[in-house]
């Protein structure tokens, strides 16, 4: 048992460019596919993997800084700092429920599909760790594990069907036939989208206003094309982190780059993983007559979007002052300000690509992200604790990416209940949210079959 767990660990710490390279690679074989395409599908994807690392590393490497700047121009003190999930996903790895949670969601996945009740074909083992972090979070809250393994298959269970709901928006907006977005961040925060659409089309004038850069675009000329958009947003930043000249023109051309690249590399992801989910759809449904799958993939794929980036790159500043206004934040948002488009992706989807839309939704959703993780801090820090990561016996660890992750929050509280306030504030407001989006969904399926 102990070589098993010990040969999974090692696949899991290959990382998700390697990995999930591999699995493509067998699903494919599985397939039915040759040997030849399904190397080259594998090959395709890690490329694509490599290269969003590389565009976010570009992003963090350039904007973190910039980010502490103006925190420190403002005046803005926070004394904790988020280390984001490249930080956070390593040590959810490391825990002991880690291991079990990728066959229990598998197996979750099966059942579901078994009976009927989702419609997902989950591929994305490596978001797996999104549950994991779940069943960890509640282990170190309960001290039991078994409760932990039952948060896995709860989280689990809820991004598949998140996946359902959303699939009609990945489809028609994204234009990804055939494909859901299970994630454990993206799918989270997609609920608030559908609520917050539902609130904004019954406010006068404003359900009218629609800032999207293919409009603006046509209507303003070359001033809105994305990359000179991403320099400006560059420009802009620098100016408030109060670079120099030479700082603030390197900013803008950084981040031109970041809007001009990121679909680039997206695209290997979707040229590898197209034509399996193209096969594996067709495989089920001649199996499962009068059934339409879907394959559930990562969410990296939506960041090729335009409006994800452009959304992306304008939340750097606006997350950092939401940060400030948060009652009692310790957090100073770090680590994920380059990877904010998957908290507001499917956001982008709901609205049709309204900016302005995404907006007002995107400030909700880090506003409840920056709050829950305040409250996760402790929890955290004794997963890092146990992962042998903490530098010294005082530091404390957060992550906004999944410490901030409002259904982790629930079910914890539910288990635990040491925070029934904060429970009934976030459960309820996202009970709302989900009972809409059942609603809504329903809607879009429907217009989907006419």
């Amino acid at each position: 048992m102990d070589i098993i767990l010990d040969l999974v660990q090692y696949f899991v710490d290959l990382g998700a460019a390697v990995m999930l390279p591999i699995v493509i690679f067998v699903v494919a074989i599985c397939l039915g596919q040759s040997v030849g395409k399904a190397i080259k599908s594998g090959i395709s994807i890690g490329i694509g993997f490599i290269g969003i690392g590389l565009v976010i590393s570009l992003m963090l490497n350039n904007l973190a800084p910039a980010a502490q700047a103006m925190s420190a121009n403002f005046g803005i003190s926070m004394n904790l700092i988020d280390i984001g999930w490249p930080g956070s996903s390593p040590m959810t790895w490391a825990s002991k429920i880690a291991l079990v949670a990728i066959p229990v969601a598998i197996i979750i996945n099966l059942v579901m599909i078994a009976l009927k009740l989702t419609r997902v074909v989950n591929i994305d083992i490596w978001n797996i760790w999104h549950f994991a972090f779940t069943g960890a979070i509640v282990n170190i809250a309960t001290d039991s594990y078994m409760l932990g393994i039952a948060a896995v298959a709860v989280h689990a269970a809820f991004a598949y069907k998140i996946g359902d709901w959303f699939a009609p928006t990945t489809e028609k907006y994204f234009g990804l036939e055939g494909i859901a977005m299970p994630h454990g961040t993206t799918g989270t925060f997609a609920p608030v989208a559908v609520f917050m659409d539902g609130i904004l089309s019954r406010i006068p004038v404003i359900k009218d206003i629609d800032f999207n850069p293919t409009h603006l675009q046509k209507r303003f000329g070359v001033i809105c094309d994305p990359a000179i958009m991403g320099a400006i947003m560059g420009v802009v930043i620098g100016i408030l982190a109060g670079y120099d000249v030479r700082g603030i023109l390197s900013l803008g051309i950084q981040m031109a780059a970041v809007i001009v690249l990121m679909p680039v590399v997206v695209k290997y992801i979707m040229g590898g993983l197209m034509p399996i989910s193209e096969v594996a759809r067709a495989k089920l449904q001649k199996k499962f007559k009068n059934s339409k799958f879907y394959i559930g993939l990562d969410c990296a794929l939506l960041l090729g979007d335009p409006v994800v980036v452009t959304a992306s790159l304008l939340f750097i500043p606006i997350t950092i002052i939401i940060a400030a206004l948060v009652p009692g934040n310790q957090i100073l948002p770090f680590g994920d300000l380059p990877t904010i488009g998957f908290f507001i992706a499917m956001a982008v989807g709901v609205h049709g690509g309204n900016l302005f839309r995404t907006l007002i939704t995107g400030c909700v959703v880090m506003f409840i992200t920056i709050w829950v993780a305040n409250q996760m801090i402790g929890l955290h820090t004794v997963l890092a604790a146990n992962a042998g990561q903490l530098t010294s016996a005082a530091a404390q660890v957060i992550s906004l990416d999944q410490g901030g992750n409002p259904v982790t929050y629930i079910i914890t509280q539910i288990l635990s209940c040491t925070n029934v306030l904060g429970l009934a504030a976030v459960g309820i407001f996202y009970l709302i949210c989900v009972v809409c989006t059942v609603i809504w969904s329903k809607k879009q399926y429907a217009s989907m079959d006419d």
